[in-house]
């Protein structure tokens, strides 16, 4: 019932910032929270930040806090995500993702994008 589909992923050099988008389709998510997530090369999939139904509240992995920004546009079925001062840890793909109350594990998400790939080079 619902599509997502992230883009706005590249290469990029360490300092520098990216910002994805998340495209929805289909039902409205004004109910959901939102999120992103990522996987690095045979690692997890790790939570990276997450906003409430309203988009009043946001809730950020301690890795990114400070640099990485997470918004919505409810009226468009939009998530952002804004990516600054990357570092090469960031490097992995970068998932949308909706449902839950803002959890951080992947299995509270019902919908998810095919994701986005971030390479940050040094």
């Amino acid at each position: 019932q619902v599509q997502l589909v992230e883009s706005g992923g590249g290469l990029v050099q360490a300092g520098g910032s990216l910002r994805l988008s998340c495209a929805a389709s289909g039902r409205t998510l004004s109910s959901y929270s939102m999120g992103w997530f990522r996987q690095a090369l045979g690692k997890e999939r790790e939570f990276v930040a997450a906003i409430s139904p309203s988009g009043i509240r946001t809730n950020y992995a301690d890795s990114v806090k400070g640099r990485f920004t997470i918004s919505r546009d409810r009226a468009k079925n939009m998530e952002y995500l804004q990516m600054n001062s990357l570092k090469p840890e960031d490097t992995a793909v970068y998932f949308c993702t909706a449902g839950g109350l803002m959890e951080s594990s992947t299995t509270a998400y019902p919908y998810w994008g095919p994701g986005t790939q971030v390479t940050v080079s040094s």
